[in-house]
């Protein structure tokens, strides 16, 4: 259908419309070039960036003032603890509490050939002396130069009392010291003979109290070795010997007990057992062979020699021929 153009009107349509209306009229001399609210419209702003400014809150830096609260604290907590020491030890050493009163705050224990009075007369002088102040290494000392003592422990007891453990010697035989018999233990020392007790040793010879401790105690090692050597096993040989010469290392003579009499036997310085056992099986032999057997020398081996001091004399030059023919050799060989 033909279009009808006569109906269309130019119409023309503005771009801009301004509306202003009567409230805006009234406003309008406030925002005028001079009014201060002109400065509210939003224009880009290019500002540089503000520099932080720190602020010290303290005098001292942070971490200097941690180290210094530390070091008050630590010498708060020393000078605390000094003056609880001082209060302690003031109060330890001035009460009464502490005091040593009598014996009977001294407990001793392992007392058998000691007797109570000589450990008092080590300890007596600490009655009425505090606790503290008792000497306790010097005490030690004191009591272990008694010879039948071998060790002693000294304890302190708060509040007043002192402990006392004994460890006596245990002898191991009889030793000959000049005209006196005595005791002696595995380490060489002399200790005198206590009343009321019975021992069953032999009496070691070559013993001498001025010779220093250790040369005694050599002479006591060997002197174990023997016996230990002649009790092996079930033998028990021993309990046959009288006395023990140590007078020369190397040549241990022992003085065995016998009814037809004692006979001195020279062992060497070792093989004591072996060279026992040959003196056993042969004595019955020498004594059925020679008149007299006083001593047997079994130091060499594959050889024996019964009385050798009648042997040397033997060969000594003899003034007469008949006594020549009284002292014949004595010398067996062979086991």
């Amino acid at each position: 259908m033909p279009r009808d153009d006569a109906k269309l009107k130019e119409v023309e349509i503005p771009t801009r419309v301004d509306v202003v209306s009567d409230r805006d009229r009234e406003l309008e001399p406030e925002f005028d070039a001079d009014s201060s609210l002109a400065d509210t419209t939003p224009e880009p702003q290019f500002r540089r960036a503000e520099r932080r400014i720190s602020v010290r809150k303290s005098a001292l830096p942070k971490k200097t003032a941690s180290r210094i609260r530390i070091a008050v604290m630590v010498v708060a907590a020393l000078a605390l603890a000094a003056v609880a020491y001082g209060s302690v030890y003031h109060y330890g050493t001035r009460s009464w509490r502490f005091r040593v009163d009598s014996s009977d705050d001294i407990t001793i224990s392992g007392l058998n050939k000691v007797t109570r009075s000589q450990v008092m007369e080590v300890l007596g002088a600490d009655i009425g002396r505090n606790v503290f102040y008792i000497p306790l290494e010097q005490r030690r000392m004191q009591l272990e130069a008694i010879p039948w003592i071998e060790s002693a422990n000294v304890m302190r007891l708060l509040p007043n009392r002192i402990s006392v453990q004994i460890q006596e010697r245990s002898p191991i035989a009889f030793a000959q010291i000049g005209s006196r018999i005595q005791l002696v233990d595995a380490h060489g020392v002399i200790m005198e003979l206590p009343r009321r007790t019975h021992y069953s040793f032999p009496v070691v010879l070559g013993l001498s109290e001025s010779d220093p401790l250790s040369t005694r105690g050599a002479q006591m090692k060997l002197y174990s070795r023997l016996i230990n050597d002649l009790d092996a096993g079930d033998a028990h040989y021993s309990k046959d010997l009288s006395e023990v010469d140590l007078n020369d290392p190397e040549n241990v003579k022992v003085t065995v007990s016998d009814p037809a009499g004692a006979v001195l036997v020279d062992l060497g310085s070792d093989q004591f057992l072996e060279r026992f056992k040959i003196y056993l099986s042969h004595i019955a032999d020498w004594r059925a062979q020679f008149q007299k057997v006083e001593s047997v020398d079994l130091r060499y081996d594959g050889q024996i020699i019964v009385n050798p001091e009648t042997a040397v004399a033997e060969r000594r030059p003899t003034p007469t021929r008949s006594h020549a023919k009284a002292i014949s050799p004595r010398r067996h060989r062979g086991h």
